[in-house]
């Protein structure tokens, strides 16, 4: 679909608001508490509250795959908008303040009634892994209805930009093809992350539907995007996706990333980073530079080389959010956004 230039933002984001707790872990201490090694594995509150307990003192910050991303395109300059759900709670006013602070746009009403607002345990192991017990709580509760009432910033976005991790309840998915559905109306792009190789093996069916008929870009790692198509290696199931999108974007880790539109294909170098310390909110932040790059016509390498960027910065540090202006980084790159 062509862009339209009367967008009042570069990209709103629809996800799971969260806040994170990042914590130093050891290998044994995964082990001994039954947690998936480098994987998201969904808890309830009792579990939550139990390896809160049990973990070691860490770092507290709002985040979200979705909502780190769109932080990311606010560092960057780019005007962002967030659709997610929190509680009328302490840690829901703590999120909301924080994204605002930062300045996307937020206006999602909080659940009155129901369960808490969502909190992601994130346990580092010295290899920079993260290790993920999320209890979802309100963040899982996004509706239609939340579309609905984000709908004129949806139709002023240039981008809709979905979570995978959100997909896990029916109202959520509906959600999510009413975004993509409004979105399509007035003739602006849907992007999809796939966001955890589990994600997508607990979802392929209604993933390749949503792909094949709602989704203009795609995001993804190596091993989501061969899980996805149950392909025989990663040149396999990029022959597929291209089939589906317009545009993918894979990332391979230190391979870098390979981004397709077309005919077009183009791979992008990892960016050297100096000490890797925590590779929490690597791909969301390689989205916001290459989403941010995407809706402002920039070409396949810079959008792709900028998203590079802006991973790197994250994990060089703890924590899923940018610590230094990325708008700073892109110009010290050569790299301009309005």
């Amino acid at each position: 679909m062509t862009p339209m230039s009367d967008a009042r933002f570069d990209v709103l984001a629809v996800g799971n608001a969260i806040v994170d707790v990042l914590s130093p872990a050891t290998d044994a201490f995964l082990a001994a508490e039954g947690i998936a090694k480098d994987a998201m594995t969904l808890i309830d509150e009792d579990r939550a509250r139990t390896l809160y307990a049990q973990m070691q003192p860490g770092k507290e910050a709002s985040g979200g795959s979705a909502a780190n991303t769109v932080a990311g395109i606010a560092s960057l300059g780019g005007k962002a908008a967030y659709i997610g759900k929190v509680a009328d709670d302490q840690l829901g006013e703590i999120f909301t303040h924080d994204i605002r602070t930062i300045g996307v746009h937020f206006d999602t009403p909080p659940l009155t009634d129901g369960p808490a607002t969502a909190r992601c345990l994130i346990n580092v192991t010295p290899d920079a892994g993260r290790s993920m017990s999320t209890f979802l709580g309100a963040a899982a509760l996004v509706t239609e209805k939340d579309v609905a009432a984000g709908a004129d910033a949806l139709q002023a976005s240039e981008i809709i930009y979905l979570e995978g991790y959100l997909f896990d309840r029916e109202e959520a998915k509906r959600g999510y093809v009413a975004a993509a559905e409004m979105a399509a109306a007035h003739k602006r792009r849907t992007a999809l992350t796939l966001s955890d190789v589990f994600c997508v093996e607990r979802h392929r069916a209604a993933f390749r539907h949503l792909v094949a008929h709602h989704i203009d870009i795609l995001l993804a790692n190596e091993a989501e995007i061969i899980a996805l198509y149950e392909a025989s290696d990663f040149d396999a199931a990029m022959a597929q996706v291209r089939k589906d999108v317009a545009i993918v974007a894979v990332t391979r880790s230190e391979k870098g990333a390979v981004i397709a539109r077309g005919d077009e294909m183009v791979t992008v170098a990892a960016e050297p980073v100096t000490q890797l310390v925590d590779t929490t909110g690597a791909g969301d932040l390689f989205a916001a530079g290459f989403l941010l790059g995407i809706a402002q016509e920039k070409p396949l390498a810079e959008a792709g080389r900028m998203g590079a960027i802006c991973a790197a910065e994250v994990i060089s540090h703890y924590g899923a959010r940018p610590e230094i202006s990325l708008k700073t980084l892109a110009e010290t790159a050569g790299i301009a956004f309005e």
